[in-house]
């Protein structure tokens, strides 16, 4: 599969037919300059719904090239991957199965990197839909959860992403073609395989690999998205899981680049068994924030410390597994 348009938008899906449906629709209906040339690829993670056949028919009346492409191998980074050698463009922008996108999003994007030519890459803010009413404990955490539910806001101001130590999140980027030629792909030992562990951190360590070839990134307020959340996740088990899945998947990250986004390096850190001393600091601090809030009675307090518990113990896992 090989095109010619300037952009080339890839949603990967696994199992999501009626969402990626919604997801197709806002796509569609997106006001898109005349004389920019784009394409939508659904990339298909081993789908047993009839997600094949909604790509179908969306591309009926599709307003630009809309294709359906297999991948085989479960797991998102692989779908990723699939995704990129199957397009020539030479922007790729992603989004997810269960996301409707702004009206503007795609023009946002394709203006950011005109007006910014230095940028390789840009992202947005995520807001949530939720499928059911938010929790009041999650709302009393503020924002450190918020990635657990994959909801990004960095205010409605751009800033260069390795100015302020952040990066954007997989439901809502784009990056030129130039640097996946710089640095490769995504690592498909760390992206979602499944729903066994929810492992991560694809996105994080394709960006730390950027900033070995000094890439920089772009936040585009403008480039909004909502993404659809559903009421499986607003339980507890859930975001217990996600935080150990990504404590193993930081620890396999950090392996490959113990320069953090922090600058820290961690090969110079202290370490006990190998685990960085740190890490057990800030276990002890939120064993103790979880005691002082369950005596105070603030159940969020209480959770979000507990979720720092569980990263704390993927990280351990996978640190003493790794030495």
């Amino acid at each position: 599969m090989t095109h010619f348009e300037d952009v080339s938008v890839l949603v990967c899906t696994w199992n999501r037919a009626a969402l990626l449906q919604a997801t197709l629709a806002s796509l569609g209906a997106m006001t898109v300059p005349a004389s920019l040339r784009w394409e939508v690829v659904v990339v298909d993670n081993n789908s047993a719904d009839d997600t094949r056949a909604v790509v179908e028919r969306a591309a009926r009346a599709f307003p630009a090239p809309l294709h359906y492409l297999f991948e085989p191998h479960q797991g998102k980074s692989f779908a990723m991957n699939a995704g990129l050698r199957a397009t020539a463009a030479p922007i790729a922008a992603f989004t997810d199965d269960d996301v409707r996108v702004d009206p503007a999003w795609l023009t946002r994007c394709v203006e950011a990197f005109r007006d910014n030519p230095s940028i390789a890459y840009v992202g947005g803010p995520v807001h949530p839909i939720w499928e059911a009413p938010c929790p009041t404990w999650f709302e009393r955490t503020g924002t450190i959860l918020w990635g657990t539910l994959a909801i990004l806001d960095y205010g409605d101001e751009p800033f260069v992403f390795e100015e302020h130590r952040k990066t954007p999140l997989g439901a809502n980027f784009a990056l030129r073609r130039d640097l996946t030629r710089a640095v490769g792909g995504f690592d498909t030992a760390l992206g979602r395989n499944g729903d066994a562990v929810l492992l991560g951190q694809e996105i994080p360590e394709f960006f730390a690999r950027a900033r070995r070839v000094q890439a920089r990134g772009l936040y585009v307020p403008g480039m909004r998205v909502e993404h659809h959340v559903p009421a499986r996740r607003l339980r507890p088990e859930y975001f217990r899981r996600w935080w150990y899945g990504k404590g193993i998947s930081r620890a396999r990250m950090e392996a490959r680049h113990p320069i953090t986004e922090l600058g820290l390096d961690l090969r110079k850190v202290a370490t006990i068994a190998g685990v960085p001393r740190f890490l057990f600091g800030a276990a002890a601090r939120d064993a103790t924030r979880w005691v002082k809030s369950f005596v105070r009675g603030d159940r969020g307090e209480r959770f979000a410390a507990e979720t720092q518990l569980w990263y704390f113990g993927g990280q351990l896992r996978e640190r003493l597994r790794h030495r």
